[in-house]
């Protein structure tokens, strides 16, 4: 009964890391780059938060490059869109580690600590935007803590694809083992 139990317990964790997974990419799909291309220009980056780090002159060629309106759209996006991604994925990456790591829950802090980072890093982006907009000059200071949690925040993305990744290896190495026991017998 109780191998029953967390059999279904871990089914439900693989549909829950399924169904966020199709969120993440409907998200992607059909919210986040429709709403993000009242930004966008051809040529050049479309997001400050994309780039590994950024300097002042990136953050100010990035602003300057747009219109008013481009930077307020940019303003809700990081305010209400980016938000909400960074939920999403959080979920995502969340589910798959308790998937496959279902004792490991500290795993989690990793993810969580990511989407922090994520809205971290977006306030501070929309300081930069304020600052701009009033015309005055952007600080440097400014710039580089934003660059800095911009850079912590890949780093901990890095580090959740790793986690995921090598869940993955465990996970195929078992089935294999099994496999071949199963193969034998």
């Amino acid at each position: 009964m109780a191998r029953t139990i967390k059999y279904s317990k871990n089914q439900r964790t693989l549909y829950f890391a399924i169904g966020f997974t199709l969120a993440f990419f409907l998200y992607i799909t059909f919210i986040l780059g429709p709403v993000s291309n009242c930004f966008k220009l051809d040529v050049g980056a479309n997001s400050l938060g994309l780039s590994f780090s950024y300097t002042k002159d990136m953050v100010q060629n990035f602003f300057e490059s747009r219109t008013q309106e481009q930077l307020l759209c940019y303003s809700q996006f990081l305010q209400i869109w980016d938000a909400i991604f960074a939920f999403v994925y959080t979920l995502m990456y969340a589910s798959w580690i308790m998937y496959f790591f279902k004792n490991k829950r500290l795993f989690l802090i990793i993810p969580i600590l990511g989407m922090i980072a994520d809205w971290s890093e977006n306030y501070v982006e929309l300081l930069m935007l304020e600052t701009y907009l009033n015309s005055s000059p952007i600080s440097e200071i400014l710039v580089s803590l934003g660059s800095g949690i911009n850079s912590f925040k890949w780093t901990l993305s890095i580090l959740t694809y790793l986690i995921i990744l090598i869940g993955v290896m465990i996970a195929l190495k078992i089935f294999l083992t099994n496999l071949i026991y199963w193969k034998k017998n």
